[in-house]
């Protein structure tokens, strides 16, 4: 063969491993989610070891792992609790009357939606929160229409004040709100890196699941969300991926469809 020609090829075939390579590279960056549900608890907005209820520095890098789903062309409703300001059952426990104390927990997950969508606009993120208790100067109110419309428009909602009731958890607002906007899982951002078979913070042996069902999950009385929430998604079949919001780039690798945590499954 010709020198001319061996050049041709090894250009060629340089070229072909390379574009192969981008094309991998494309394929992996591609959501396997459409439309998803992120569960965030309270604690989420804190630092550790902090006295401050929020965090901005924090709640800015929530953001941050946001846009970077959205980027992906993922449209995203965000259910955010309120136990960094206030628990109802902690306070009911302690001789509050429990509707009272459940409806001041539901007033300060409006506070940590508002700062959580602050923290969005500060990044260039359209955000709407949508309350289920009405306070018109403050948040629009939750419309299952609206709502679905602002997340085909690319707009991340977050969804605050729970269900409106009092004795339901943000857990279970989680659940029923992804069945109600058509949300293909709920992504439960926790303090641990997935479902145990015990407490891992106690016992050093304990087990983690990669993937788990909900019988298994509700037999072996895992503790993934409380009974009302779990009964939802186990009834309408919506997957749960529990996971360590701690730790970098995992919600992006948890809607790319990559190993995280529990997946917790039909």
């Amino acid at each position: 063969m010709a020198w001319g020609a061996q050049l041709f090829l090894v250009i060629f075939l340089s070229n072909e491993k390379d574009f192969a390579a981008s094309w991998r590279s494309m394929q992996s960056e591609v959501a396997v989610y459409k439309r998803i549900v992120l569960k965030l608890s309270g604690e989420a907005m804190q630092e550790r070891g902090s006295k401050e209820n929020i965090s901005p520095q924090i709640v800015r890098s929530i953001a941050e792992r946001v846009k970077e789903v959205r980027d992906l062309g993922v449209q995203i409703g965000i259910v955010i609790g309120g136990g960094n300001i206030w628990r109802g059952l902690s306070a009911a426990h302690r001789g509050m009357d429990r509707t009272t104390a459940d409806y001041m927990g539901m007033l300060a997950t409006v506070i940590n939606g508002l700062a959580l969508q602050s923290a969005c606009a500060q990044i260039g993120i359209e955000t709407r929160v949508q309350t289920a208790i009405e306070m018109k100067n403050v948040a629009e109110p939750f419309i299952r229409g609206r709502a679905i419309r602002h997340l085909e428009l690319g707009r991340v909602v977050i969804f605050v004040a729970g269900t409106g009731n009092p004795f339901f958890s943000t857990d279970t607002t989680a659940a029923l709100r992804a069945n109600e906007i058509g949300a293909e899982v709920i992504l439960k951002a926790t303090k641990v890196d997935g479902v145990y078979d015990a407490d891992p913070n106690k016992n050093p042996n304990a087990k983690r699941y990669d993937r788990i069902s909900y019988s298994e999950a509700l037999g072996k009385r895992l503790q993934v969300m409380d009974s009302t929430a779990f009964s939802l998604c186990m009834d309408n079949k919506i997957p749960i991926v529990v996971f360590d919001m701690n730790q970098p780039g995992i919600l992006r690798d948890a809607v790319l469809g990559r190993k995280v945590g529990t997946l917790v499954c039909d």
